[in-house]
């Protein structure tokens, strides 16, 4: 062997080397012990010894030259080495071997393979058929893996080309990542191609398959897959639902019942498999349910890990569970997960979710790397906040420091510059969007400016704006028209908007309610009754509005008129003297916002029950004076609760936070931080209408 050694950077001579080795405690042998032995060294190795340890026996391997020369020990250290994540000193063992075979090759392609080193594991396998070694059944499933780490099919193909040559295309691992290659190539027929002429398949070979359809987002066929697989009388393990993940966003309930029906049972459920199960939550719009799911865990004594809490606290803050974020902050910081870029991206977004921008910005400023997507984020917070001004000014700051904003980055600051009313601002970011960074506007983009326009008052101009747009506008668009002509009571634009939405989206009952309001709003009642019979005809019911409040890591949801919970009885006591209170103060229920189709007395008795009220009340009987209030609703809130809302605030001096599904509200002392302005702000999702 050469006189040089891998670790000859590391240590000054062979006799400190060799002191290091004798004085560490954690090796088995000493000073007295003649030579460190072959099975001695060996046994040690095979343990799999820390870093430090490691290089300390490597020391005493180099300055023994029947062990030096050993290729046993030599493929033992490199495995080691791997083990560590050290691929760069397993590549100088390998180099400083004379002698190799196809052993050594194999370790050294296995150890870039595990460490996703992926291209330098395939020029190791170039290197080791030009040096003339054959591949053997070992060598090529981890090629395979590079191939799909890469996704590089023309060297995956060779490579099915090879095994077919020398017979091996039949072996199982080989089988296994042939099929996982194909599958990440995006060649599905190949992939179940070569599964199906595999003469023996185990888990892994279905999995692979479930993974390839994940991928491409094929998630019905990787259901199919795993019901064959139970077919087969074979059960889907931790694995089949890793490989089920990246499908998981947005599909039928039927599948995600059906996914939830694979983790229940399994027989050891894993971390991943939890992972999993709460990500298929988030990722449908079922926040409550993964919320339940990860307290199971907890409860299960189950410890989460980095990618459980960066999949939890999404559903922390699509519920507004503030305490239950806290905690999962805190755990981060015990557990000292951070510096980690997902994780405290997720934080910040869970903070600004829940309305807290001091917390949220306090994360932002501690992290040690930022990318657009922190940026994004904290932009987003301050924008869904009402404070456009801090969100232009945070976009200033990330384009001073070398970021380039990318097409979400400018949805963020022009949508912030719409809830704030900045409108010179938001013409002026999507005029350097188009033109300076030559970002080519997506319907997102469209929205927020036919929103910013309409919230403006510049009704005309909005439209005019539709009527140019290079795309065809969607739903949300017209809904933003729409929304803008019912505040500045424009019937012709209004008309023309609705008619575009009722082709759109003809079961969204929303529309219909909304247009019924600019006709209430003009007097017209017959076309008010005219608008109510196409909904009764067309079996269109309005969606009812549900609010959210979290008690100890609890969420207790209510219903307009809800009598279901167990504190009924006080909510409504309690609302009643709050509602008197407030008359006091020269409350008025706003009854033009309530249904047009009711007696004037029986709207405020059904304002007076609406959702996010009692919510509030609910929140105001179970914690303690002074602490914020928290509430999230599926709807728009309504005028009349917005007034009650400030009235609220001011009566019991407490801060009460709504999220809607366009903004946040703070109320303060009687005082709203949206100035007021939400009664001018068309909805992202549902047109200002208020059924509880």
């Amino acid at each position: 062997m050469k006189s040089v050694t891998p670790l000859s950077r590391h240590f000054s001579n062979a006799r400190q080397l060799q002191n290091l080795v004798l004085s560490t405690p954690k090796l088995e042998f000493t000073q007295k012990s003649s030579a460190l032995t072959e099975v001695l060294c060996g046994d040690i190795l095979d343990q799999y010894p820390d870093i430090k340890t490691l290089k300390k026996l490597h020391s005493k391997i180099i300055v023994d030259q029947p062990l030096c020369s050993n290729p046993s020990i030599g493929i033992k250290l490199m495995r080691a080495y791997a083990v560590c994540g050290e691929p760069g000193i397993t590549r100088h063992v390998f180099d400083e071997i004379p002698e190799k075979n196809v052993v050594f090759f194999n370790v050294m392609i296995r150890s870039y393979v595990n460490n996703h080193l992926y291209h330098d594991a395939l020029l190791v396998f170039k290197t080791m058929a030009s040096q003339g070694f054959e591949p053997d059944n070992y060598t090529y499933p981890c090629a395979l893996k590079a191939c799909s780490g890469l996704e590089n099919l023309n060297v995956g193909l060779q490579i099915h080309s090879a095994v077919v040559k020398v017979g091996l295309d039949l072996n199982l691992f080989i089988g296994n990542g042939l099929v996982a290659m194909y599958g990440k190539c995006g060649c599905l027929m190949e992939a179940r191609r070569v599964l199906d002429e595999m003469p023996s398949r185990d888990v892994v070979s279905w999995n692979s398959m479930v993974a390839g359809y994940a991928q491409n987002a094929r998630f019905d066929d990787a259901l199919e897959v795993c019901k064959e697989m139970e077919a087969l009388r074979l059960k889907p393990d931790a694995g089949t639902m890793a490989s089920l993940l990246p499908a998981v966003t947005n599909t039928t309930s039927n599948n995600v019942s059906y996914v939830k029906e694979i983790f229940m049972k399994l027989a050891k459920k894993s971390v991943v498999s939890w992972n999993v199960m709460i990500a298929v939550y988030v990722n449908n719009s079922m926040p409550a349910e993964a919320v339940n799911l990860y307290l199971q865990m907890e409860k299960n004594r189950i410890e989460p890990d980095a990618v459980t809490i960066a999949s939890i606290l999404p559903a922390c803050g699509d519920l507004s569970a503030l305490s239950l974020g806290r905690r999962m902050h805190e755990y981060v910081e015990r557990k000292k997960l951070r510096p980690n870029l997902l994780l405290e991206n997720a934080l910040v977004d869970m903070y600004a979710k829940c309305g807290s921008l001091r917390d949220a910005r306090e994360v932002f400023d501690r992290m040690k790397f930022r990318d657009v997507v922190s940026w994004t984020s904290m932009i987003s917070a301050y924008g869904l906040n009402g404070q456009g001004r801090d969100a232009v000014a945070l976009f200033a700051k990330m384009q001073n420091l070398g970021l380039s904003p990318d097409s979400i980055a400018f949805v963020s600051v022009i949508s912030a510059c719409s809830h704030a009313g900045l409108l010179e601002e938001g013409r002026y970011y999507f005029k350097l969007m188009t033109e300076e960074y030559k970002i080519i506007p997506r319907i997102e983009h469209y929205s927020c400016m036919v929103d910013l326009l309409g919230r403006s008052g510049q009704v005309d101009e909005a439209y005019s704006f539709i009527k140019q747009m290079p795309v065809e506008p969607n739903e949300r668009v017209w809904g933003a028209l729409l929304s803008a002509c019912r505040v500045y009571s424009n019937m012709n634009i209004g008309l023309l908007a609705a008619d575009h939405l009722f082709q759109l989206a003809p079961e969204q009952s929303g529309y219909y309610v909304l247009l019924s309001n600019i006709y209430a709003k003009a007097g017209r009642w017959k076309d008010v009754t005219t608008i109510r019979s196409m909904m009764k005809g067309r079996g269109l019911k309005k969606i009812p509005g549900i609010s959210n409040v979290e008690l100890n890591d609890r969420i207790h949801t209510f219903l307009a008129g809800d009598q279901s919970h167990p504190h009924s009885e006080k909510i409504y006591e309690e609302l009643d003297v709050l509602v008197g209170k407030m008359k006091e103060l020269g409350y008025v229920p706003e009854t033009d916002s309530a249904l047009h189709d009711v007696e004037e007395e029986d709207k405020e008795c059904h304002l007076a029950v609406h959702s996010e009220k009692l919510a509030i009340v609910f929140a105001i009987l179970n914690t303690e004076p002074g602490t914020p209030i928290r509430i999230t609703k599926n709807l728009r809130v309504c005028g009349d609760c917005h007034i009650a809302a400030k009235l609220i605030s001011k009566i019991v001096q407490r801060e009460i936070i709504v999220r809607d599904t366009n903004r946040f509200h703070h109320f303060k002392n009687g005082v709203c931080s949206c100035g007021d302005y939400c009664s001018h702000s068309p909805n992202d999702i549902m047109p200002a209408i208020c059924t509880g």
